[in-house]
Formats: structure tokens, sequence, C-alpha cells
């Protein structure tokens, strides 16, 4: 084998390998859902609910927390 073959194997093996390490990564993160659209995502809808909670009317907060209380037993500890 020449040298310019056998360079051109090692290129295409780095390539590959490369290539497939990518791959996997990629697939792990959206398998583990550790990726920046679905982290952006939480972000944004957590946003939201807390905006909502703040525009919300006492008696309302209120109302939600005693039926939460009723159905979970009152496990959190959160504040309003």
């Amino acid at each position: 084998m020449d040298a310019g073959m056998a360079g051109n194997y090692v290129q295409l093996t780095v390539f590959v390998a490369l290539t497939f390490g990518w791959v996997g990564s990629y697939l792990w993160r959206v398998g583990t859902k550790n990726m920046t659209y679905v982290r952006q995502l939480e972000a944004y809808e957590e946003a939201v609910m807390t905006k909502r909670l703040e525009e919300m009317p006492e008696a309302e907060r209120t109302r939600l927390v005693e039926e939460a209380e009723a159905e979970g037993g009152g496990g959190g500890g959160g504040s309003a």
C-alpha cells in the first residue's frame, strides 16, 4: 500500500469516528432531553406559570391551594 492510500484510509477512519461520536452524543442528548430547545421551553413554561400566579387574585390563589391540599395532602412548601 502506498503512502497516498494509507493517508486516505486514515482520513476516512478519523471522519467516520468523529461522525459516529457526534451522532452518538446527539442521540444521547435527545434521549435524556438535555437539549437547548427543551431547556428553553421548560424555562418559558415556568415563567408563564409564575406570571399567571402573580396576576391571579388572592382569593383564587387561596382556592387553588386548598384544592391542591385536598387532592395531594399538601406536600408542597411554596410561598405565594
